[in-house]
């Protein structure tokens, strides 16, 4: 049996854009993506502090150091820019892996979306 955890968590970030003539998906500056262990296609979620609104999605690389926090397709519905959010992935480990496992966990600043 696998269970799903927390894997990796970019905590308190601020939107810098909202593309809604887009595909779909989240733009993140791969800065903080190596700093949260995260990859470009990886599911997340979103949640949104300013008004409670959660979507999934996955990640598209952006520029690197730019601080790039950019809703794309409907999910630029979700947000706004300046809106500050919470990035969240999973990952499915076996119980006794679950004991052991310690997700990656980051606080950037949220003025400037750089790590602190």
């Amino acid at each position: 049996m696998t269970i799903e955890v927390l894997k990796s968590k970019i905590h308190r970030v601020t939107v810098t854009g909202a593309e809604l003539d887009y595909v779909g998906s989240i733009t993140i500056d791969p800065v903080l993506m190596d700093a949260a262990d995260l990859i470009a296609g990886e599911k997340v979620n979103i949640v949104n502090v300013n008004n409670g609104e959660r979507i999934e999605t996955y990640i598209i690389e952006g520029v690197k150091n730019s601080g790039e926090i950019t809703l794309n397709g409907p999910a630029a519905r979700k947000a706004q820019k300046g809106d500050i959010v919470i990035i969240i992935s999973y990952a499915q480990l076996t119980v006794e892996e679950a004991k052991n496992f310690v997700p990656k966990i980051i606080f950037p600043n949220t003025k400037t979306n750089t790590l602190l």
